[in-house]
């Protein structure tokens, strides 16, 4: 058995894009409970991947424990990353990426940038190095050549300056049908995201075995600018 982890944003339980957000792609990561979809004709299959690993943006990519690492040291410095990390808000989108939709920045956003270069350099003493037919699979996507050298430093290459905050709402759709999803996505997703979305925590997921769906199993808060002034 591979267990691995990730370190993701995902809205807390309560909160209005938890709930939407979970009903969308079908389950809670947090409870594991599947949830009703939107009566959108296909959606059930269309959201299969996203299902699987959780209603989040992914920070720190799914990655094995190094041998020498307990599995008790990892939470310990996800708590200690979240409590040195303000809380901030960040204007959110449904948007097309390549042939899949997300949640995305209406605005290019630095703290988001900064808070996902945190966590894969200082999280990376725990990544277990992947390896080389994990490697030789994720060049099969004709990789940049900086996205090679993240693949090669840090085990993934979409991180650093290729990194792109995104909440992935289905599979690879059919151009024909990218519209129709993309328009009951926004009708959906229009009452969590008339507002800026609070990035005010850090959520461990843990996948118990390869192919298993990822559960969130520790949430991490950040801290607020009147947590400090009291």
């Amino acid at each position: 058995m591979s267990i691995r982890h990730a370190i993701y944003f995902a809205p807390a339980p309560g909160t209005h894009l938890h709930e939407l957000g979970s009903r969308w792609i079908g389950r809670d990561a947090f409870t594991g409970e599947t949830r009703e979809q939107p009566g959108v004709t296909g959606i059930g299959v269309v959201t299969g991947d996203p299902r699987r690993y959780g209603f989040h943006a992914t920070l720190k990519p799914p990655f094995a424990l190094r041998g020498t690492v307990t599995a008790e040291a990892l939470p310990r410095a996800v708590a200690a990353l979240a409590a040195g990390q303000q809380r901030f808000s960040v204007a959110l989108k449904v948007g097309v990426l390549g042939q899949f939709l997300a949640l995305v920045p209406r605005e290019p956003s630095e703290a988001l940038q900064r808070l996902a270069e945190r966590a894969v350099r200082d999280l990376d003493g725990f990544r277990q190095p992947p390896s080389e037919d994990e490697l030789a699979r994720r060049r099969l996507a004709d990789l940049t050549p900086s996205q090679e050298r993240h693949l090669a430093e840090w085990g993934y290459p979409y991180v650093l300056d290729d990194f792109r905050f995104h909440m992935t709402l289905t599979g690879r759709l059919p151009p024909a049908v990218i519209e129709r999803f993309k328009s009951a996505a926004e009708a959906h997703f229009a009452p969590a995201l008339a507002e800026p979305v609070a990035i005010d925590g850090l959520t461990l997921f843990t996948e118990a075995q390869r192919g298993a769906a990822f559960m969130a199993t520790r949430h991490f808060p950040f801290f607020s600018p009147s947590e400090v002034a009291a």
